[in-house]
């Protein structure tokens, strides 16, 4: 006999609370970007919601900021994304060179062996972030190291490991030892069978990974609050120090374009996924 939780599954009570939860989350998912997005709009020095008047004038601001060379006041901007785009660049070329071949181990290897590695890799993950942060800070300032640039690389990708390299492991799933097999047994050497047949089969899981190292990078903000120095800054550090005293209506224009270009990619991630897209 079958008991269903929800009366009516197949009438419209059913549906009715299926729509209204997935409204629900949607509105709880959506209303903050919601309410950035038309404050942005705001004409007021003072935003407020909603704007009293609409304009442009914030968007203007961010693309001056963006293109003057006015080193006291924009040429942070600039070098604040810059410092964004090499990290989140240097993330993504690391984490996704060691998740691989450890996806590849992890998925060869006994069970045991796959759930403790599994679970290892995903402590960064049940962290605080701030208690995360305060020990890179601790590691780094108590050996005295002068990283530069690598005090943000390095903590990045320790939080980016666990996203990368569960995309891998999923992809690696899909990929049978008997087509790896196969290859060997046709000539191929060991090394070649992973390089020509697995590693292109794995590919909708790399570029994923790819895509989920950029995002997370880009938009890192607590551990990066504790790493970051005068000459390091991130465009999230940049755009905190716009918010501390008041908030500059020019940082939610900044952060729509970073919205959008955050939402441009997930769409990307979900069209890889399912095989629709391809980045080559």
């Amino acid at each position: 006999m079958r008991v269903g939780l929800l009366p009516s599954e197949n009438g419209g009570t059913y549906r009715f609370v299926m729509l209204l939860l997935a409204t629900l989350g949607v509105l709880v998912a959506a209303l903050p970007v919601v309410v950035v997005v038309i404050m942005s709009f705001s004409a007021s020095d003072m935003p407020s919601f909603p704007p009293e008047a609409l304009s442009f004038r914030w968007y203007e601001e961010v693309i001056a900021m963006l293109t003057s060379s006015d080193a006291s006041s924009a040429q942070s901007v600039p070098s604040s994304v810059l410092t964004s785009i090499v990290v989140a660049s240097a993330v993504m070329v690391i984490s996704v060179a060691a998740c691989v071949p450890l996806a590849y181990a992890m998925a060869r290897s006994g069970r045991s062996m796959r759930a403790g590695m599994e679970l290892l890799f995903t402590l960064p993950l049940v962290f605080p972030l701030v208690i995360l942060g305060i020990a890179f800070l601790l590691i780094v300032e108590g050996l005295n190291l002068d990283l530069g640039i690598w005090r943000l690389i390095i903590p990045h990708v320790a939080l980016v490991l666990p996203f990368v390299l569960r995309n891998c492991l999923s992809a690696m799933s899909g990929v049978s030892v008997e087509i790896e097999e196969a290859a060997i047994s046709l000539g191929a050497s060991p090394l070649r069978a992973i390089v020509d047949v697995v590693i292109p089969l794995m590919k909708p899981g790399i570029l994923a990974g790819l895509i989920f190292a950029l995002i997370i990078s880009f938009n890192e903000f607590t551990v990066t609050f504790f790493m970051y120095t005068i000459d390091v800054s991130t465009l999230p550090i940049w755009m905190y120090s716009r918010t501390v005293s008041s908030l500059n209506p020019s940082v939610l224009a900044l952060s729509v374009f970073i919205v959008a270009a955050d939402v441009l990619l997930i769409v990307l991630i979900d069209k890889i996924i399912a095989g629709k897209a391809n980045l080559f």
